[in-house]
């Protein structure tokens, strides 16, 4: 039996026992997702999506799950830059497991950097877009590597952008930098270490970064590589949001989860119109962790409470601390992801968490703020 197949073979028995199945827990009367369900079913039959799959969940409950079209909880999907909130999360057991540090410069672990602008910045710019490496390779070359240490050589010789920490631009190509220190210094390849430390021990049977899909969209790898399925991808938000912990096992440490929602932009200037502003129609500075978006902040406190991780082709992770609530969106998007309608598939996916929101606030009769 050829390795792929062994693979999706492994997929579909992984979903006798999967993060959306059976055995939910019950929180009482369940909010009212009709809205929702009819918003998802009216994209897939306007040919946006081929089909989708997704699952919300609070603590042990399931609120809503349901499938449409061609994608089921245990489909492989591309998720692009769904997938950093998981690669920064891989960078993160490394710095629990080893003597990797947040604060570590690059040069510490890859010499070849020694002597470089780049080899003073510190491991956590490089996760949180404020590094001053560009965001993607100059054209026409493409990071599609399968190894880091080829993807690393390509960066060593750009100049950067901008001074880090001097401002905030989304990429993706300085998460390669960081995979290969987190390789450095556990001594074994991303991937080793992605089926290590997370993907084992979450039961994330049919996910990988590598090999990395080459049909354009998904590079560089760990920036956009990602290859999961809703179920996995469930088990990995449920671990997050436990503060680290995954049917009663430490994935990671809890003040390490922490970090990776806190603000990491700091004093660095955010452009108008990224992500959040321009999907949620407001600005606050701190829009970024390590690998997550922190979407809505306490304005008393700063910590961030709903946090995500979208990708261009409409897969949408999110977690609302506030209501204890986790879902995933998974989707691939048809050709464009910007369609003569109006429709975004990377900005039009959070309406789902909104939705979720209001729906739960209405059963517990408040106003969503």
């Amino acid at each position: 039996m050829k390795k792929i197949e062994v693979w999706i073979w492994g997929c579909l028995l992984g979903g006798m026992v999967a993060a959306c199945g059976g055995g939910n827990g019950t929180h009482g009367e369940k909010p009212d997702f009709t809205g929702l369900d009819s918003l998802i079913q009216g994209w897939v039959d306007k040919g946006y999506y081929p089909g989708a799959s997704i699952c919300v969940k609070q603590d042990t409950a399931v609120l809503f799950r349901k499938s449409y079209g061609a994608v089921s909880p245990d489909t492989p999907v591309y998720v692009a830059s769904a997938g950093k909130w998981v690669a920064a999360a891989v960078v993160a057991a490394v710095v629990d497991r080893t003597e990797l540090s947040w604060d570590d410069p690059v040069e510490k672990w890859l010499p070849e950097f020694k002597g470089d602008p780049k080899g003073v910045i510190p491991l956590r710019r490089l996760l949180s877009h404020t590094s001053g490496i560009r965001p993607y390779l100059p054209e026409p070359r493409v990071d599609n590597y399968n190894h880091l240490d080829s993807a690393v050589a390509e960066i060593l010789p750009l100049d950067t952008v901008f001074t880090p920490g001097a401002r905030f631009e989304y990429g993706g190509l300085a998460m390669q930098v960081a995979g290969r220190m987190a390789e450095a210094a556990a001594g074994k390849e991303f991937e080793t270490l992605f089926q290590e430390l997370l993907a084992g021990p979450l039961r994330m049977t049919c996910s990988h970064f590598t090999p990395v899909n080459t049909d354009g969209g998904h590079a560089p790898m760990l920036g956009g590589g990602l290859c999961t399925t809703l179920n996995d991808y469930m088990n990995f938000l449920d671990m997050i949001i436990h503060g680290g912990v995954f049917e009663g096992q430490r994935i990671l440490g809890e003040a390490t989860v922490k970090e990776m929602q806190a603000d990491q932009v700091g004093t660095a200037k955010v452009a108008s119109g990224e992500y959040v502003e321009r999907a949620l129609g407001h600005h606050h500075q701190g829009i970024y962790g390590l690998g997550e978006w922190r979407e809505m902040v306490d304005e008393e406190t700063g910590e961030a409470y709903r946090i995500s991780s979208p990708g261009w082709a409409g897969a949408y992770p999110w977690i609302n601390l506030r209501e204890g609530v986790y879902g995933f969106f998974i989707a691939h998007v048809t050709g464009s992801s910007s369609k003569p309608d109006g429709f975004s598939s990377f900005y039009g996916s959070l309406v789902i968490a909104n939705m979720v929101s209001e729906e739960i606030s209405k059963k517990n009769g408040r106003t969503v703020k």
